[in-house]
């Protein structure tokens, strides 16, 4: 069968696949059906001059083998100092969340005062107004993570 791809002509002979009836059989849609099995499943030979960008290569080719270093065991105990730097890191970071949290309240409670039309700076009064920062404050007030990306 004659072919043209992209003004390239060539010949092409489609391979002859050689299959053997199943013994499975049945009528579908009222057409009958029976599914065939390959005698030898087929074998794509590779092509002998690959190349790419100039450079030869083929299918079989194996990449030179590199020597597997062994991994060296480091001991897994930890130095006696390091539960303390944890735990001050995890303190560091969790004040400096609250203050950031505070910081973001008395802004919102500035800006309400100007609202509501108090004359006055209201940030001195934070400590006797707002006490603690509520526990459940922390889950449903954050920075969005959009604002972040």
């Amino acid at each position: 069968m004659k072919l043209t791809y992209r003004g390239v002509s060539y010949e092409y002979t489609p391979p002859t696949i050689e299959t053997t009836e199943g013994e499975l059989a049945g009528k579908y849609r009222g057409l009958d059906w029976r599914f065939c099995n390959l005698k030898k499943a087929p074998v794509q030979q590779p092509t002998v001059e690959l190349m790419y960008r100039g450079v030869a290569y083929g299918s079989a080719e194996q990449a030179p083998t590199v020597p597997v270093r062994q991994p060296i065991a480091v001991p897994s105990v930890a130095p006696a100092g390091s539960a303390s730097l944890f735990e001050d890191k995890a303190r560091s970071l969790m004040m400096s969340n609250c203050r950031a949290i505070k910081k973001r309240q008395q802004s919102m409670l500035s800006r309400l005062a100007s609202e509501v039309g108090l004359a006055g700076d209201v940030s001195g009064y934070w400590n006797r107004i707002q006490g603690k920062v509520h526990p459940t404050f922390r889950l449903s007030y954050d920075r969005s993570r959009a604002a972040m990306s």
